[in-house]
């Protein structure tokens, strides 16, 4: 069987060949995304794989439809680039990799969080300019802060963990409520109160209508002054206007972000020989309370082996007439 691997980096090729045992799982690596403009390619292959900034909207699944496609292997847990509803109207099945590895992203918050209060990225440049004047670096403790964690699923759950470790008060938000960070003592309230108590948020939830741009200028007002924002979860979460406002208000005083909502035309390639055109994102890079990582927070070796594994158990079950109902979103 032969299968499309779109998106696909050195990294990819490494891991997906290393972990395909299977003769029968023919691998052709396509460096570009997917959108409407590249489907063409899909033709004479019997499945294709993508991963989080491809594009996979009714038109593309149209054409996929047309040239027999029949599986998609999404290489993420998310899963807001699909139009679930035309793959299964063409009879299209679907599988994702749900749980390769929490703790990695979990990790990444954790690190920009620390990154940002202890401004660890500036005192390195400082330091490699023969500059060790201490002044403007000044953080805080991350001991009895209050962090809200919106979202505690399997990667909430892997940040509350270690926040706990730190000592910290844990506020949640989620409408299904984890035993497992009750234990820990964190406490689950509202929106509401979350936005008001929290001296550092971190979203952990998936993006859909309900959740887009969760972070707005009417809910930065409910939050306090000097506030830290976190987001390795989904860009679209965050309306980077207000965000661009709050941050000249002074309103936040820290921001780390691993995904930004127009990420698919810049994360993942190299742009520094071109102009980058988002004025937006460079407005915000252009702040000194800003760290932009692109993407990186699932990037450890233990996350690529277990992508690699699960995309390539959910190929040859498709090629098998078979399913799995913890990695299938569409079964056929």
């Amino acid at each position: 069987m032969k299968i499309a691997v779109f998106s696909s980096k050195s990294y990819d090729k490494k891991f997906l060949n290393q972990f395909n045992h299977d003769p029968d799982l023919e691998l052709v690596f396509i460096e570009g995304k997917l959108d409407s403009h590249t489907a063409g390619l899909c033709r004479d292959y019997e499945a294709i794989s993508v991963f989080v900034n491809d594009v996979l909207s009714g038109d593309v699944i149209e054409q996929l439809h047309e040239m027999q496609v029949g599986h998609i292997a999404l290489r993420c847990a998310g899963f807001n680039n699909l139009d679930i509803d035309a793959a299964k109207q063409k009879g299209i099945s679907v599988s994702r990799v749900p749980d390769y590895s929490p703790v990695a992203v979990a990790e990444h918050t954790v690190a920009l969080m620390q990154t940002l209060n202890r401004k660890l990225h500036k005192a390195y440049n400082r330091v490699k300019e023969a500059n060790f004047s201490l002044e403007g670096l000044l953080g805080f403790n991350l001991q009895q802060k209050t962090v809200g964690l919106i979202g505690t699923g399997r990667i909430g759950i892997a940040t509350a963990k270690i926040l706990h470790g730190y000592g910290c008060e844990l506020l949640c938000y989620d409408k299904f409520h984890s035993a497992e960070v009750e234990a820990l003592g964190a406490r689950y309230v509202s929106l509401e109160s979350l936005f008001s108590q929290a001296e550092i948020i971190s979203l952990h939830c998936p993006l859909n209508e309900e959740t887009r741009h969760l972070i707005n200028a009417d809910t930065i007002a409910q939050m306090r002054e000097g506030v830290m924002i976190i987001n390795t979860s989904r860009g679209g979460l965050i309306d980077t206007q207000a965000v661009v406002a709050g941050l000249k208000s002074k309103k936040i005083a820290h921001l780390g972000l691993d995904v930004y909502e127009m990420e698919s035309e810049l994360f993942f390639e190299d742009k520094s020989l071109e102009i980058i055109q988002d004025d937006l994102f460079q407005r915000l890079s252009t702040f000194p309370n800003v760290l932009i990582t692109a993407h990186q927070g699932f990037f450890t070796q233990e996350a690529m082996a277990n992508i690699a594994q699960t995309t390539l158990a959910n190929l040859a079950l498709f090629r098998q007439g078979q399913s799995n109902p913890n990695t299938f979103l569409v079964q056929i």
